[in-house]
């Protein structure tokens, strides 16, 4: 396999003290295939910008030439700042290849060293093949520790390589048979896209806890995380990857599906549809932003407050304010602007930035605050650093009063289905009621959605089964439809189960 050359990898670098967007959950990854185009890795590349939001660490991408065999490149940083110069992507040739965006999860958290990098290739008696992989595989310490006892050798600390370890085990005929096997001996959420020399796979765990969905271009196919990536190439939507189906799409024979695991009830992640996906992408036939729009409508209705402004905490608080402002009559306004362009400037800071805290990314638009009473819409709280942050730069800039919407139920429990989530003792709502987390936020009031709430605005019109929940909300409920074993057997205990 040829591996494009590349400068030293530049060392993972960590986010600023006070970065509001580390008070965030993180999705873990993007993925990105597509077969029977030229020039595919174009193509790859422009889907992984669309992408780039679902991780930031990290990006690789693998084509298939029948001149040169399987080439790869893996770079630190983003899609950017790496995959856009014509001399990359000319090492990259082929009509077949996949890519990767990685936000880690699992393996070295934060320290992603370039052995981490997806997608990962092995070289099967059949042929050669790559797999990049979006979710977290919850028995991968046990899987690990198996194969290694059976002689595998690990190059990387990540999850995802434990597929092509089970991939080189397995006696199946072709790689699509192999790959079948290998992901029925894995537990967790997994949307995966892979390759051969002439095929596209694509398969979802029998949840369907991730996102993947198929698009056409021209004569050929695409898989992506989101619709958003293809809209950028121009690609059709045609459907989302069904919950437990397989795809193996050829330029010749088009699209095979078939559905290898036991049928079980859809569990997706409800935080795609707060959070994680793009505004302009859709979710289940739905607009992400009509339903974060509905989200900040309901959110109006269960907590409703006198005030003069509705003020969204950029970017990801918007569209649900722009619902809270719709439904309650209260205007919208842009209290507070985001500085696109911080980039990394200010990595190592004097203690005087450092005490500047958010105001590197965010800043206070004071002639439309002073003297209101301002309500503070966002998609969630974590830790609530940022939060108080917020808060602080609101009420130096004068205004009267102070009101947090949060557009999400309190994050309670830690997501082990490839969000990186803080451990639970960290979660602000998991150690306080919500009077306690008010006071300690020194805001004058603070509302959540209700999770029935949320579960409306996503078009679930009783709201949530509590005997068969439709989405996976874990981080709310602390039920996990997938069972964390790895966590488990390290200690975490889970939500006692009601009587």
């Amino acid at each position: 396999m040829r591996n494009a050359s590349h400068p030293a990898p530049a060392k993972s670098l960590p986010s600023h003290p006070f970065d509001p967007d580390d008070d965030k959950l993180k999705e873990e990854c993007g993925v990105f295939g597509v077969v029977g185009v030229s020039e595919a890795s174009n193509f790859i590349a422009l889907g992984l910008h669309a992408l780039q939001h679902r991780g930031q660490e990290a990006g690789g991408v693998v084509t298939y030439d029948s001149t040169t065999g399987f080439n790869q490149a893996r770079r630190m940083g983003l899609v950017r700042d790496n995959f856009t110069s014509a001399e990359t992507l000319a090492l990259l040739p082929g009509n077949i290849g996949i890519g990767h965006v990685r936000y880690s999860t699992a393996g070295s958290k934060g320290q992603t060293a370039i052995r981490d990098v997806q997608p990962f290739f092995g070289e099967f008696s059949m042929g050669g093949a790559a797999i990049a992989h979006n979710g977290n595989i919850t028995n991968a310490v046990a899987l690990r520790r198996e194969l290694i006892e059976r002689g595998s050798i690990f190059q990387s600390s990540s999850d995802s390589e434990c597929i092509i370890h089970l991939m080189a085990r397995s006696m199946g005929r072709t790689i699509p048979d192999r790959m079948e096997e290998a992901l029925r001996k894995v537990e967790g959420a997994f949307s995966v896209v892979a390759m051969t020399r002439t095929k596209l796979i694509g398969c979802r765990d029998p949840l369907g806890v991730r996102p993947l969905v198929l698009g056409q271009l021209g004569d050929g196919w695409v898989l992506a995380s989101e619709t958003c990536a293809l809209d950028i190439v121009g690609a059709d939507f045609i459907r989302e990857i069904a919950p437990g189906e397989m795809v193996v799409i050829s330029a010749d024979s088009g699209v095979q599906s078939h559905f290898p695991f036991r049928r079980q009830k859809s569990r997706f992640c409800i935080f795609e549809h707060v959070y994680f996906s793009r505004p302009d992408s859709s979710l289940g036939g739905r607009s992400v932003y009509e339903t974060r729009e509905a989200i900040g409508r309901e959110l109006a209705k269960e907590a409703p407050v006198e005030a003069d402004l509705v003020c969204p905490v950029p970017d990801s608080g918007t569209p649900a304010a722009i619902g809270y402002s719709l439904e309650s009559g209260i205007p919208f306004a842009m209290g507070i602007v985001r500085n696109q362009y911080m980039g990394r400037t200010f990595i190592e800071p004097s203690e005087q930035i450092r005490n500047m805290g958010v105001r590197l990314k965010l800043n206070v638009n004071r002639a439309l605050i002073q003297g209101k009473r301002v309500i503070l819409v966002d998609d969630s709280v974590v830790r609530g650093t940022t939060s108080q942050k917020i808060k602080e730069m609101i009420l130096e800039a004068g205004a009267a009063a102070v009101h947090f919407r949060i557009a999400s139920p309190p994050t309670v429990w830690p997501c082990f289905y490839g969000v990186d989530t803080p451990e639970r003792e960290k979660l602000l709502a998991a150690r306080m009621t919500e009077a306690e987390m008010t006071a300690h936020l020194g805001v004058d009031s603070l509302k959540f959605i209700s999770l029935d709430g949320l579960y409306r605005a996503v078009g679930e019109k009783q709201g949530r089964d509590p005997k068969s929940p439709q989405y996976c909300d874990a981080c709310f409920s602390g039920e996990y439809p997938i069972v964390p074993s790895d966590k488990i057997e390290a200690g975490f205990k889970t939500k006692e189960p009601a009587e």
